[in-house]
C-alpha cells in the first residue's frame, strides 16, 4: 500500500444473544455508543475526522444511511460525511478497506470505522399479496371499497417471511448458509464429532478469556434505558460434548450441522480510528499496530465458507510473505464444520493443485488459532464480526509481544475477505 496505515485504537460492545439483552436498543443507538466512547476516549476532536464508514447487514428502515446516523448520535458534526457499506459478513472489514482506499487516493488521513448489527430488529416482512392490498385499502378514501378489497384477504397472505432467514439465504444457490456448512462437512468428511469437539474448545477458550478478563479493554458495556450488559453472553459456561451431541441438525436431517457447532445470531457493535502512520505521530497518537495489506475474493456461492483460504492465499501473494510467518490467526468461525475444511485446504496439496498451481497455503497450528475463541461461542453479528476480528487480533497480537497477524472470514454469497496485520 501506499501508506502505512496505523490502527490508532479500537472499542466494541459485549456480543449478546439475539432477542436477549440488546433486543431493545437498534443497530443505530448501538453503534452511536460505541462510536462516542471510542473518540472521547482517543482525545481526538470531532472535527479532526475526514469521515465516518460504517459496516452494517440488515440496515434498518427507520436510519437509512445508518452510518451517517450513528455519525450525528456519537457526537460527529454535520460537516463531517459518512456513508454505510455493505459486504455480507465481511461489511466491518469492508469498512475498514474503503477508509484506506480513501486514504491512498488522497481522500483524507483520519478515519472513524466499524461494524454494527441488531440481529434482533430484523423484520419480519409481509407477503406481496398483503402489501398489494394494503395500497389498495390505503389508495382509496370509500369505506365499502375498502371492505370489498379487505374481503379478499386470505389467511396464507398474512404468514409472514422470516426477514433474517431470508438474508441467510444466497438467492443464487438458493442455500440458507448452514447448508453450505453441510457442503463442506460432505466435501472434507468432516464427521459430526469433530465438529462438536471444535465447539467445545471455542466455548472453552471464551470462558478462560473471560477467566481471565481478556477482553475487557475491547469492551465498553451497553446502559440504557432499554439495556444493561457488560461482556459477552453467548458463551455456555462448561459446556461439555454430551450436551453438544444431544442436538439435532437443523439444516439436513440426515446432517452433522447443529445449532451447537454454528455461530450464535447475536447483536453487537465494533468500532476503530485508522488514519496514516504521519497523522498518528502529528496527532501524539502511538498505534495499536499496522494494517499491512488486505484481499478479497470470489468463489462459488454455495462454498462460501472456504473464503478464508481462497482470500489468504491471494493476501500472500500479492504481500510477498509466507504463511510460517504468521503468529496468529483469527478465522471467523461461522460454523464448526466450515472452520475446519479450511484447515484441511490450508494443508491440502490436492486443493493447491486443483486451486493455487500447488503451492500449498501452510498448516495451521491450532495453538495460533482463534486464540480466545470465536464466534460459535461468541456470537456472529454480521456486520460488526470483521471488525471484531481485526481489533482482537491487533489486541491479542500486542499482549503476546508478537509481530504479524492474520484476521479472515468467509462471507455470505461466496467471497473470502482477509487482512494482514503487524505491530
Amino acid at each position: 500500500m501506499k501508506n502505512n496505515i496505523v490502527i490508532v485504537d479500537g472499542l466494541r460492545s459485549p456480543i449478546a444473544k439475539a432477542y436477549g439483552k440488546l433486543n431493545g436498543v437498534q443497530a443505530d443507538e448501538l453503534g452511536s455508543i460505541i462510536a462516542r466512547e471510542l473518540v472521547l476516549r482517543s482525545g481526538i476532536d470531532y472535527d479532526r475526522f475526514d469521515e465516518v464508514i460504517i459496516g452494517n447487514v440488515a440496515q434498518p428502515n427507520h436510519a437509512a444511511n445508518i452510518a451517517r446516523v450513528i455519525a450525528l448520535k456519537a457526537g460527529f458534526g454535520v460537516s463531517t460525511p459518512a456513508y454505510t457499506v455493505h459486504r455480507n459478513c465481511a461489511s466491518g472489514m469492508q469498512s475498514i478497506s474503503s477508509a484506506i482506499e480513501k486514504i491512498n487516493s488522497n481522500q483524507g488521513d483520519l478515519y472513524l470505522v466499524g461494524g454494527v448489527e441488531s440481529m434482533s430488529n430484523i423484520p419480519l416482512l409481509h407477503t406481496n399479496e398483503f402489501k398489494n392490498l394494503m395500497t389498495q385499502i390505503s389508495n382509496t378514501k370509500n369505506i365499502l371499497t375498502k371492505v370489498k378489497i379487505l374481503s379478499k384477504l386470505k389467511i396464507k397472505d398474512l404468514k409472514p417471511i422470516i426477514g433474517l432467514i431470508s438474508g441467510l439465504t444466497d438467492p443464487i444457490s438458493g442455500q440458507i448458509m448452514g447448508k453450505t456448512a453441510e457442503n463442506l462437512a460432505n466435501e472434507f468428511k468432516i464427521s459430526r464429532q469433530m465438529q462438536d469437539e471444535y465447539a467445545l474448545n471455542s466455548h472453552k477458550k471464551v470462558q478462560m478469556a473471560l477467566e481471565n478478563k481478556i477482553f475487557e479493554d475491547e469492551i465498553h458495556p451497553i446502559i440504557s434505558k432499554n439495556a444493561q450488559i457488560f461482556k459477552d453472553d453467548g458463551v455456555r459456561i462448561n459446556q461439555t460434548i454430551e450436551a453438544l451431541s444431544k442436538l439435532k441438525p437443523i439444516f439436513d436431517s440426515h446432517g452433522t450441522v447443529t445449532a451447537g457447532n454454528s455461530s450464535q445470531v447475536s447483536d453487537g457493535a465494533a468500532m476503530l480510528i485508522i488514519c496514516t502512520e504521519t497523522k498518528a505521530k502529528e496527532l501524539g497518537l502511538e498505534p495499536l499496530g499496522i494494517i499491512k495489506d488486505y484481499a478479497y475474493i470470489g468463489l462459488e456461492p454455495n462454498k462460501m465458507g472456504l473464503g478464508p483460504v481462497y482470500a489468504t492465499q491471494k493476501l500472500l501473494s500479492k504481500s510477498k510473505i509466507s504463511f510460517n510467518q504468521i503468529d496468529l490467526v483469527e478465522l471467523n468461525e461461522a460454523f464448526a464444520s466450515q472452520v475446519i475444511a479450511n484447515i484441511e485446504a490450508f494443508k491440502s496439496s490436492s486443493f493447491a493443485k486443483k486451486h493455487f498451481n500447488g503451492n500449498v497455503l501452510g498448516e495451521i497450528n491450532p495453538d495460533i488459532l482463534n486464540v480466545n475463541g470465536g464466534a460459535i461461542a461468541l456470537g456472529h453479528p454480521v456486520g460488526m464480526s470483521g471488525t471484531r476480528i481485526v481489533l482482537h487480533l491487533i489486541k491479542e497480537l500486542k499482549r503476546r509481544g508478537l509481530k504479524k497477524g492474520l484476521a479472515t472470514l468467509c462471507v455470505g454469497g461466496g467471497q473470502g475477505a482477509s487482512f494482514l496485520l503487524e505491530v
